[in-house]
């Protein structure tokens, strides 16, 4: 069975030949570019700086070699365009605070503080306001929230959508070349479409944009949802009216490359409970997922993705109902998300991607027979008749000893009897 084949069995929820393994496919499922490093290393890989394509979360892009040496099952189509605003190219090396060697795009553009932080501009204009901050300590950076003072008796929402627009004609023929880049591919393939992340709290702040207007300030964001609801949903029926578009004019170009589409990132889950009510999910978000969704199963055989961090199992329900296919990371360390739990009631219903491992305290800080343990049992319980693809809860941060990464790696591959 191919990687591919492997792929979409488990996305059908039938049992493949073994569970298939992400890393590096979306920009939730990564790792941190120091721990790139480490791992070309550990495997005796040629020595060059890595590539950091999402300069956020100072992700690094796997190549070829190194996917090969994980024996990785799926691939992604990643945004040509950063979150501050530049695209990925023009490549030029840059040392990290940590002293690292890498590769960032010709607009990534930085400036110390005389603290020693890190600010970075978006689309790469030193003249404006610094969007992104990385702490002089740090390993990636966080948005800066540069709101402009609001009048909430008179918010525009055309305000929060001046990043959403239809796709022009060069950027759906950029699109088909790179799909066409990678057709001899044996693995499975997703991508993400635009405009499709309603209240995404990565998005919000817009470190992308020089100067945003509107609602741009995280916790303003959050209490709107409630003060101004229509005010959210005026936003959001704009926006789905744009995204249901440009899905049209990239199914148009692309067909049905894609075995599955990353439709939104917005977390609904704190650790211990949920960012809003059941109640609130259903009138503010679920219709328009619903539309999303139903426009992609009606026009496409792409399967959905929907990330969300936290304790959101009291929204699983909705989001199966929206049409979501895939939830990722599956944080099962919040409450409520008990493994052998969401796979005996959801399982049936939902594709779990991610889970295979804690990344916020067993993968940096436990043992590798610790590590091994997890592995496989989360394998175990989660590989039962497919509906699993396996990942970390979320992206493997910076300063993981790659000792740990290798036997989580190795776990899953002894599951899987694959094991090098």
């Amino acid at each position: 069975m191919s990687s591919r084949d492997r792929f979409r069995q488990a996305l059908a929820h039938r049992q493949p030949d073994a569970i298939p393994v992400d890393f590096g496919a979306t920009p939730v499922t990564g790792l941190h570019c120091s721990c790139v490093a480490a791992l070309r290393e550990h495997f005796g890989l040629e020595k060059r700086p890595v590539t950091v394509h999402e300069p956020y979360q100072m992700l690094g892009w796997l190549d070829e070699d190194l996917k090969a040496a994980m024996h990785l099952d799926v691939e992604g189509l990643m945004p040509e365009g950063t979150l501050f605003g530049f695209r990925n190219e023009n490549w030029k090396t840059w040392r990290t605070p940590w002293g690292q060697e890498v590769l960032v795009a010709g607009g990534f553009q930085t400036s110390a503080t005389p603290e020693g932080d890190l600010l970075i501009y978006p689309g790469g204009d030193r003249s404006a306001a610094p969007s992104g901050h990385m702490p002089k300590s740090g390993y990636f950076f966080d948005a800066i929230m540069r709101q402009e003072p609001l009048d909430d008796k008179n918010l525009r929402p055309e305000d929060n959508l001046e990043e959403f627009g239809p796709m022009k004609p060069e950027d759906l023929a950029r699109l088909k070349a790179a799909v066409q880049e990678r057709a001899g591919s044996t693995r499975g393939f997703i991508a993400g479409v635009p405009g499709t992340s309603l209240g995404d709290i990565a998005m919000v702040p817009a470190p992308f944009l020089k100067k945003p207007r509107g609602v741009r300030d995280v916790a303003e964001w959050y209490m709107t949802v409630v003060t101004h609801p229509d005010f959210v949903q005026a936003v959001f029926e704009k926006q789905t009216a744009i995204a249901l578009a440009n899905m049209e004019a990239i199914h148009g170009a692309v067909g049905e490359a894609f075995d599955a589409v990353f439709v939104c990132g917005t977390d609904f889950g704190t650790q211990a409970s949920q960012f809003c009510s059941v109640e609130t999910f259903r009138a503010v978000w679920k219709p328009y997922y619903s539309r999303i969704n139903g426009w992609i199963h009606s026009q496409t055989q792409w399967k959905t993705f929907k990330h969300t961090c936290g304790a959101v199992e009291p929204l699983i329900p909705e989001l199966i109902e929206a049409g979501f296919d895939i939830l990722n990371p599956v944080q099962c360390s919040a409450t409520g998300m008990d493994p052998g739990y969401l796979k005996a009631k959801y399982g049936r219903h939902i594709t779990f991607w991610g889970g295979g491992i804690d990344t916020q305290h067993l993968l940096p800080f436990g043992t590798p027979a610790d590590i091994r343990a997890q592995v496989l049992e989360r394998c175990r319980i989660f590989g039962q008749d497919g509906g699993f693809v396996f990942n970390a809860i979320h992206n493997i941060q910076a300063q993981t000893p790659v000792a740990n990464i290798v036997a989580m790696l190795n776990a899953v591959h002894e599951f899987n009897g694959t094991r090098r």
